[in-house]
C-alpha cells in the first residue's frame, strides 16, 4: 500500500504465488474481511494415508468440522476428500444414501467406512 491508500503504507496489498502449478492472487483487504466457509480449498486424496496426512497437518492449531471439512490455524476452510467420493456419492441412490449417512457422522473421512456403507447389501 502507498501513502493515501486504504491500507497501512508499506504493507502488502497484492501477492501472487504458485502452489503445485496452481497460480493464486491474494489481496490484503484489511482486518474487516474475514475467512468464511464461502471459500475453501479442496484436497483430493488418492487414499486414506493422504487423507490422514493432510487432515493431521491442517488441523494442527485449527478446528475439525464435519464431512471432511476443517479450518486451519488461520481460519481458512479446507475439504480433505478421497478421490473415490464422487463415485460413491453419484452411484446407485440407495447405496449413495448409506454412504452419505455414514459420512454425516464423520469429521475426517474414513474411506473403508464409506465404501463398506456403499457396498452393504
Amino acid at each position: 500500500y502507498s501513502e493515501g491508500s486504504p491500507g497501512k503504507p508499506g504493507s502488502v496489498m497484492v501477492a501472487e504465488f504458485e502452489l503445485d502449478g496452481q497460480k493464486f492472487l491474494a489481496l490484503n483487504g484489511g482486518p474487516h474481511f474475514k475467512f468464511t466457509e464461502a471459500v475453501s480449498f479442496t484436497i483430493n486424496c488418492k487414499g486414506q494415508e493422504e487423507v490422514d496426512y493432510y487432515w493431521d497437518k491442517l488441523t494442527e492449531g485449527g478446528t475439525e468440522s464435519q464431512c471432511g471439512w476443517l479450518k486451519d490455524k488461520f481460519g481458512l476452510s479446507w475439504q480433505v476428500v478421497p478421490d473415490m467420493i464422487g463415485k460413491i456419492m453419484s452411484g446407485d441412490p440407495k447405496r449413495s444414501a448409506r454412504s452419505m449417512a455414514a459420512m454425516m457422522k464423520m469429521g475426517k473421512l474414513d474411506i473403508k467406512t464409506l465404501q463398506d456403507a456403499y457396498d452393504k447389501d
